[in-house]
């Protein structure tokens, strides 16, 4: 049984455009699409018969929602299959408890009532931090959203080297029949040679080709599993948040791990995951992976 794609919908133009791009990547994958919306009305005004003329009102929003946002995923590719439902908590809960049934978890970067120049919605963000399966936050412009850039990136940093992060982003740039770009960031300690320029250089040099090895054996295990992915291996010198920022320009997916440690159970997401969560100009892919 394969594992839907999960999409989290709440009416918003940003969940609007997570269902469009959701359907687009359940076809790639051959997937089931599943949207849900997430209501609290039950506790709050109780479970009236369907056939109330006194039905809350948020019962109604919340069915014409999911039913539109339905329709709408259908007619944009009638041949994934797509289903819909309302659950009865908050909107993190209901993505994270449909974590472990899902293929990943799919979010706008704003839900409805949020500030509208807030960067990244609170709900996308604490799923992103928390979520024990890959969540995709649906950002950027319309060209990043459609995939007219033809390129998946994956950062690779220094807990990386084998891990979901990378193998996620060497299928999903399978997937879509495009090219991996593999991005490792480096730089040279401040403190190194200030004085002896010549010297500078060969440190430099000498970072430059760590990374550059540390890149390559990053990628050994997925591409012996992938041989006919077209990898462009790219280390970059600079900060890691700035470095990965500047990539998802032409990109139209990122690919960023996340650390989860065993027994901790708040928000684990790092600096760069942020920074990519809040400004990258492409979907962005947070994929767990354990400590």
């Amino acid at each position: 049984m394969e594992f839907p794609l999960v999409v989290g919908v709440d009416g918003s133009d940003s969940s609007l455009q997570a269902v469009d791009w959701a359907v687009g990547e359940a076809a790639r994958h051959g997937l089931p699409l599943r949207l849900v919306y997430a209501s609290l009305w039950e506790r709050y005004e109780g479970a009236l018969p369907s056939f109330s003329v006194d039905r809350p009102a948020e019962e109604v929003t919340a069915e014409h929602i999911i039913a539109s946002c339905v329709e709408r995923a259908r007619l944009r590719n009638p041949e994934v299959k797509v289903s819909g439902e309302v659950l009865p908590d908050d909107a993190v809960s209901v993505l994270l408890r449909a974590g472990p049934e899902a293929f990943a978890l799919v979010t706008g970067c704003r839900g409805r009532g949020e500030v509208a120049g807030l960067l990244l919605g609170s709900v996308s963000l604490a799923v992103a931090a928390r979520a024990l399966c890959p969540v995709i936050v649906v950002r950027g412009s319309d060209q990043n959203r459609q995939g007219t850039f033809g390129r998946v990136v994956v950062g690779v940093g220094d807990s990386t080297g084998g891990s979901a992060a990378v193998r996620f982003a060497v299928r999903e740039a399978e997937a879509r029949g495009c090219a991996l770009k593999a991005v490792r960031a480096w730089r040279s300690p401040a403190h190194e040679h200030v004085d002896h320029p010549l010297v500078a250089d060969d440190a430099a040099r000498v970072h430059g080709e760590r990374a550059s090895t540390r890149l390559t054996d990053a990628l050994v295990e997925a591409v012996r599993e992938h041989p006919d992915a077209e990898v462009d291996r790219q280390p970059v010198e600079g900060p890691a948040h700035k470095v990965l920022l500047g990539a998802s320009a032409d990109a139209d997916l990122i690919v960023i791990g996340a650390l989860r440690r065993h027994g901790h159970f708040g928000p684990q997401l790092g600096r760069v995951a942020h920074a990519l969560l809040h400004h990258s100009q492409c979907p962005v892919a947070v994929i767990p992976q354990r400590a």
